[in-house]
């Protein structure tokens, strides 16, 4: 049986800037067991985004392995990589990236749609989640007609609609009042009690930091200790 969700062994990620080669993270080990609740924290430009990019599989490291839920990610497809996030990985996005042309409703539906699950169960997880997050009367809104806040929850909600094993999340609550900022992170760690669903977050947030089991830190792309 698997215990680790996530392993990294030996990861650095390069990017080239015109002649120069920045180096975003180095030679980084980690391993996050299944289950964990857990926030990456540093300054900006400390590799942060960078890390979760690899993790969500979003992104392929330069040397090293990324292995999640037991699959190494360097040696799979486009295809599959897709496959891996679909199924198994949910994503709050710092950016939102919600569908425009789509409502609420709409983009929470969206990955449930990739998956085919049955209209009466899709119905069900959407209008729990959109409850959940104080969005159950913005059902026929756009994304343009929304606050930053409430894209944001649009946003979680999508993330955790499909049951995901592992949710990465950028910043989840950097959008977010106090209050509601409180009652998302509330609604993950029971998910994550509850479901054993696994939690990395990105995030400055002091609710987040005190809530959480573990906090890495990073510096200049390294794990600081």
């Amino acid at each position: 049986m698997i215990e680790d969700m996530v392993q990294l062994r030996g990861v650095s990620k390069r990017y080239s800037l015109g002649n120069t080669e920045v180096s975003a993270l180095k030679k980084i080990d980690l391993s996050v067991k299944k289950g964990s609740f857990i926030s990456i924290i540093g300054p900006s430009g400390s590799g942060k985004s960078t890390l979760l990019n690899l993790i969500a599989c979003l992104d392929i490291p330069t040397d090293g392995e990324v292995v999640v839920d037991g699959q190494v990610v360097n040696r799979l497809s486009g295809r599959q990589l897709a496959d891996l996030r679909l199924h198994r990985i949910g994503i709050v996005f710092q950016s939102f990236n919600l569908i425009p042309v789509l409502n609420v409703y709409e983009n929470v539906e969206y990955p449930l749609l990739l998956q085919g699950v049955a209209r009466p169960e899709k119905k069900r997880r959407i209008e729990h989640l959109l409850e959940a997050v104080g969005l159950a009367d913005r059902h026929f809104h756009k994304p343009d007609e929304l606050s930053g806040g409430q894209r944001q929850r649009v946003g979680v909600a999508r993330a955790l609609v499909t049951h995901p094993a592992l949710v990465i999340a950028d910043e989840p609550t950097g959008n977010l009042d106090s209050q509601t900022a409180l009652s998302i992170i509330a609604l993950m760690r029971r998910l994550n009690r509850e479901e054993g669903t696994t939690f990395i977050f990105s995030t400055h947030d002091s609710h987040i930091i005190e809530s959480v089991d573990v906090v890495i830190r990073l510096q200049d792309g390294q794990i600081c200790s």
